[in-house]
């Protein structure tokens, strides 16, 4: 071994990239709070912008107000979820990060209904309620998915 040898290889990193269940749980919780942060931050500006941040039940006559963090509060919870269902697909899908991709992609859509049906709520609270759930998906599915897909190339 010469000193270039030596050198590159004292050099080159040790493997990354190594499965666990505890690195997809670790990465689904700070992509969870910066999505939690992120839907925070759409909801302070409709705020400021005079957007109704009251909504109501399904077909409800009357809406309440969307209380500040409950936006980061719904985000954790159900980033929560994700994260379980992505920890149970690494143990029962072949393709794990595929099958979290997938039904994701469809939760988050499915998601997008309850806020267009919500009864005595504006328009524009509509629109953000919409928008937080696509904010908070841009960024934890994303980072799952990615975690994931390392159970798919070992």
């Amino acid at each position: 071994m010469n000193v270039t040898t030596a050198l590159i290889t004292t050099a080159t990193p040790a493997r990354t990239g190594t499965p666990s269940r505890l690195s997809v749980l670790r990465v689904g919780a700070l992509a969870g709070v910066a999505a939690a942060v992120a839907t925070e931050v759409v909801a302070a500006v409709a705020r400021v912008s005079d957007v109704s941040m009251r909504a109501g039940g399904f077909g409800a006559d009357v809406a309440e107000p969307i209380p500040v963090f409950g936006f980061a509060f719904a985000t954790l919870m159900l980033t929560a979820v994700g994260i379980a269902m992505a920890v149970a697909m690494t143990r029962f899908a072949k393709r794990p990060a595929h099958a979290f991709a997938v039904a994701a992609v469809v939760l988050t859509a499915v998601s997008l209904v309850p806020p267009g049906l919500a009864g005595s709520t504006t328009a524009g609270t509509k629109v953000i309620l919409a928008l937080t759930h696509v904010v908070a998906a841009a960024f934890v599915v994303p980072a799952i998915r990615h975690e994931l897909a390392k159970w798919e190339s070992r």
